[in-house]
């Protein structure tokens, strides 16, 4: 039987406004934090009543569900040992040594590792687990090692905002170095020369509106726009290929996709589109040595087909089906 329990009674502040000759009146409107924008990067920001609100009905909850929380702590402990905590990925083979992710038992947070391919003891190259350690909220971002295996570009969230701080370590000694880029979507990737690296920047409305590249050593405020998507509607990722040769922009909603790419070793030349945007074409590139594999649904491919074009040009009109 639940316990009797007074649910919180908010404050009325009725806000009234008219739209197509219809008033509607919204009693709680001053619930509706007109800074969410500022408070996604600075929670403290949030407005002292409303903050109070949501305390309170958190402790609602608490009350209400006292009496459950031995089967709370029954039920986490039944899920968790179906989860193998110690899990690890698959090393991959990259040069001289074998790059990983793993868990150890008890922790929250993945580890960062390499081996060398010879032979030798693993080292950590990043702890989660150590990062996060008295942060009251930490999610990694992605990580990402330079072609020359000397840095490690790494990316965290410490508020819950998802604004996501790009940071450089130096992997010979640990160290990190000045270059620290806020705001971005979490992820980067190197250029050929592995002196800069490329990265999304989060605009107001935490969309991924930017390109830019960062130059090591350089302020973020001099940071060089590559490419910036103007449709609200759209969001954008940048990725490279396996080889290290491409630098792929993603623009994509939820069913149209467009590609342009770039060479890592020439950051500054105008990405080249692949296959305009098209209502409802979506697809997705994949680097095969002198080839793109493309998987799409261009043509009423409904189930997708996947396609090939040479790497040196591989806009729509060099399309051949292959499966």
């Amino acid at each position: 039987m639940f316990p009797i329990v007074s649910p919180p009674t908010p404050e009325k502040r009725p806000v009234s406004d008219t739209h197509h000759g219809i008033t509607r009146t919204d009693d709680y409107a001053w619930l509706r934090a007109g800074n969410w924008q500022e408070m996604f990067r600075d929670p403290s920001l949030l407005d002292a009543g409303i903050r109070a609100e949501l305390e309170a009905e958190n402790a609602y909850q608490s009350k209400l569900m006292a009496d459950t929380v031995e089967l709370q702590k029954q039920l986490f402990k039944e899920m968790k040992g179906r989860i193998k905590e110690d899990d690890s990925s698959v090393p991959m083979k990259d040069g001289p040594y074998a790059y990983g992710s793993s868990f150890k038992l008890g922790g929250e947070q993945p580890r960062y590792f390499r081996m060398p391919r010879d032979g030798g003891a693993e080292h950590i190259l990043l702890d989660g687990d150590a990062e996060a350690a008295g942060k009251a909220y930490f999610r990694l971002g992605g990580v990402d090692h330079s072609a020359d295996h000397a840095r490690l570009l790494w990316a965290f969230d410490d508020k819950g905002s998802e604004f996501y701080t790009l940071h450089v370590r130096d992997l010979a000694d640990g160290r990190e170095l000045a270059d620290q880029i806020p705001d971005t979507g979490g992820s980067g990737v190197w250029n050929a020369a592995n002196d800069g690296f490329f990265y999304t920047r989060l605009d107001p409305n935490h969309r991924p509106s930017k390109v830019l590249f960062h130059a090591l050593g350089d302020s973020p405020q001099s940071d060089r726009l590559i490419y910036e998507e103007t449709d609200p509607g759209f969001f954008m990722n940048v990725d490279g290929t396996r080889n290290n040769e491409w630098i792929m922009i993603g623009i994509n909603d939820h069913e149209t996709s467009e590609y342009r790419l770039m060479r890592a070793d020439d950051p500054f030349a105008e990405p080249k589109l692949v296959s305009p945007r098209e209502i409802g074409l979506q697809y997705e590139l994949e680097e095969g040595g002198d080839i793109f594999f493309i998987l799409t649904n261009a043509d009423g491919a409904k189930d997708f087909k996947i396609m090939t074009a040479p790497a040196g040009d591989p806009v729509r009109a060099n399309w051949q089906e292959l499966v």
